[in-house]
Order: C-alpha cells, then sequence, then structure tokens
C-alpha cells in the first residue's frame, strides 16, 4: 500500500488540493501498478509562519517581497 505524503503551505482552495492528491495517486497507479484502492495520499498544509527557509520563515520572505 503506497503512502505519499505532501507537504504544502497553506493557501491553496480544497479543489485544488483534492485534484492534485488524485492526480498523484494516479501516478503511482501508472508507474508502480499499485491498485488505486491501495494507494494513500496525505496533503498537510503548514502555515506560511512556519515554513522556515534558511533563518527566516516564508511569511517573512513575501513580507520582505512586498516593501520593495
Amino acid at each position: 500500500m503506497p503512502l505519499i505524503q505532501i507537504t504544502l503551505i497553506e493557501g491553496r482552495d480544497g479543489e485544488t488540493i483534492t485534484q492534485c492528491a488524485k492526480a498523484v495517486a494516479r501516478t503511482v497507479h501508472n508507474s508502480l501498478g499499485a491498485p488505486l484502492e491501495s494507494i494513500r495520499v496525505v496533503v498537510n498544509q503548514v502555515p506560511a509562519s512556519q515554513w522556515i527557509v534558511g533563518e527566516r520563515s516564508k511569511a517573512e520572505i513575501d513580507a520582505g517581497k512586498e516593501r520593495t
């Protein structure tokens, strides 16, 4: 039973996330031959303030872009 975990910065709508998860499941099915019913896709959304790149959060990085 394949288990795929996707971690994203929050902010995408539910339908977009669902379509992504379905596409990933189909890709795993096509590449590994695993039955679709056995494939699990888990999507975790993380706040931008908790997504750290180097020493800055994504929220800080985005705020810096707004100031320029």
